[in-house]
């Protein structure tokens, strides 16, 4: 018998984005931007109370959503959950984009933009980050008189650490008269600036946010978009019924409400980053700001064969040399105990004959 699937041109010509997520567990886990500390103990203990008659049936997203809205200081109208940051971006393609519509980025930034334009058929308008990491303010504003359908921008951009203040983000609104403005703000809490204060003075405005930083719920998928209400109905038409599960729900109320354990660990991460990228500079590589929970270096020629060495040990760090340039890697800002073991490892490399 021969069958032939009747499979999309744009499934059939896309690069499959395959993320290295398996035989990790053992490893010092640096290349994903976890929350290596882990959850709020008051997590634990929220899931632990969970019955058998409550996972058997389907969630109710009323109270949660109403708890939860409160966190982000917005009305429950202005907010909508998802299951995880991947699937509150993947909305806004089934909300405004259509085959040969365009979407436009700036790269190099977090893959999932590219992989649903991709998916979704659209063309993929890019700009670039400039050689210190800084955004392509003018270049953006430029852009948008072509009216893309979405403009995604990640804030802080990850893996360059760059962040748009508000005056930046005004101007680009401003411009984007058709457009819809996704802000990607899944590491807004280690910035100290979000977009959310300003959703209903811009209609077009959306802010993402996501429970896998932060709040080290990563496993569990949750994710929210915010914006006016007026514009959030239309986004809610693209969504299903039941879009998160209760274990996300239970575990981000729980989180949320143990906010002392989330500005520790954002005060830590604040206080290791400045440190971290001292010493990275003290062994002669290049640092650039970051507002996130991560920094971006530059090791030079020699780096893809240092990152390599350093995996061997189990050591993971994101290579970013392919998409930015050789010797470019991106760094999570894990424990202490963990920095100082990477930093070790680097220096016994780099001082070892060649």
């Amino acid at each position: 018998m021969k069958v032939r699937l009747p499979v999309r041109e744009a499934i059939l010509h896309r690069r499959t984005y395959e993320a290295p997520a398996e035989g990790r567990s053992d490893k010092v886990r640096l290349d994903f931007n976890e929350n290596t500390a882990g959850c709020s103990p008051a997590v634990r203990r929220a899931l632990a109370k969970l019955t058998s008659n409550q996972l058997a049936m389907y969630p109710e997203y009323q109270a949660p959503t109403q708890r939860l809205a409160r966190y982000f200081r917005v009305r429950p109208e202005e907010l909508l959950l998802a299951n995880g940051g991947d699937d509150a971006l993947r909305v806004f393609f089934d909300t405004f984009v259509e085959p040969g519509t365009s979407i436009l980025i700036c790269e190099p930034t977090f893959p999932m933009y590219r992989y649903y334009a991709e998916i979704y058929g659209a063309r993929i308008v890019v700009l670039r980050y400039g050689s210190q990491m800084e955004f392509p303010l003018k270049e953006v504003v430029t852009a948008l008189r072509k009216k893309p359908r979405v403009v995604f921008i990640a804030n802080p951009n990850n893996p360059t650490g760059t962040l748009l203040r508000e005056n930046e983000l005004r101007t680009i609104l401003l411009a984007a008269t058709h457009t819809a403005v996704v802000m990607d703000e899944a590491y807004a809490e280690f910035s100290g600036f979000s977009a959310v204060p300003l959703i209903r003075n811009y209609p077009q405005l959306f802010v993402t946010r996501t429970f896998s930083k932060v709040a080290g719920l990563a496993s569990l998928r949750l994710g929210a978009v915010i914006a006016c209400e007026k514009s959030l109905a239309m986004v809610r038409r693209a969504m299903p019924p039941f879009p998160v599960n209760l274990a996300a729900l239970v575990a981000a109320e729980a989180a949320v409400a143990d906010r002392a354990t989330m500005l520790g660990y954002v005060k830590e991460v604040k206080r290791l980053r400045v440190w971290f990228a001292a010493e990275l500079r003290k062994l002669g590589a290049e640092t650039f700001s970051s507002a996130g929970n991560f920094l971006l270096a530059n090791f030079g020629p020699d780096g893809p064969a240092l990152f390599y060495k350093l995996e061997k040990q189990g050591i993971l760090l994101r290579d970013r040399s392919k998409d930015i340039g050789p010797g470019f890697v991106r760094i999570t800002i894990g424990t202490q105990s963990e920095m100082k073991l990477v930093l070790k490892a680097i220096r016994k490399e780099l001082r070892a004959p060649a």
